[in-house]
């Protein structure tokens, strides 16, 4: 089986690309994310046909590697090929990572989504990484969410995963972030706080980061 031959060190701060929410195109929030400070990014569309994400990956990837930034594809591991992302990240029911990493070889990252102690530990003999855990608050992106984790599954999480980099995911905005980072997790993922209003895109990751200092 191929591994990752990476040594992910992952940012604080994760964004999400949100069209639905923000009301802008993928790149333009990219824009605006790396305006503010963002260095990882990731593009989510779970409407767009694969035509119309192709193309604004595309354009957010040409952006994003011109200002040193990663992007990650949700998903869907034909389109991070395609318009040459940084990696994808992968979710319970999508593409196995170990046919996913027979793909994109050992020189891109992928992440993956668990929501149990039981799928974390699971997760472990994928060659990923970084492992998503999540919700863990409520969540209104997700149209059929799973149970809320709370900082208790969080910390269930953080004992199972071993070496790999943690990203909690879920319900995190500006207000309870700093409390999920201190217990222990590698970054957080935001998507609804940072792009709900897309007048403030970048100085709420400015901010955000300012406040980690």
């Amino acid at each position: 089986m191929i591994q990752s031959n990476l040594k992910l060190t992952l940012p604080k701060l994760y964004p999400i690309t949100d069209t639905r929410i923000s009301g802008l195109t993928h790149l333009e929030q990219v824009r605006r994310m790396i305006a503010g400070g963002a260095s990882l990014i990731q593009l989510r569309d779970k409407t767009a046909s694969s035509g119309a994400f192709f193309r604004a990956a595309s354009e957010a990837v040409d952006f994003a590697h011109a200002h040193d930034t990663k992007i990650i594809i949700n998903d869907r591991v034909d389109l991070a090929l395609a318009v040459g992302a940084d990696g994808v990240h992968l979710g319970q029911d999508d593409l196995s990572p170990v046919q996913a990493r027979k793909l994109l070889g050992d020189q891109k990252i992928i992440g993956f989504s668990t929501h149990s102690v039981e799928q974390v530990l699971a997760s472990l003999k994928f060659p990923i990484d970084y492992v998503a855990i999540g919700p863990v608050f409520t969540t209104s992106t997700k149209a059929d969410p799973d149970p809320v984790l709370g900082l208790s599954g969080v910390q269930a999480a953080l004992r199972a995963v071993g070496d790999l980099p943690l990203v909690a995911i879920g319900g995190i905005g500006r207000t309870n972030a700093i409390s999920v980072l201190e217990s222990g997790v590698d970054c957080v993922a935001m998507i609804s706080d940072l792009v709900s209003d897309p007048e403030e895109i970048s100085d709420r990751v400015r901010k955000f980061l300012d406040a980690l200092r």
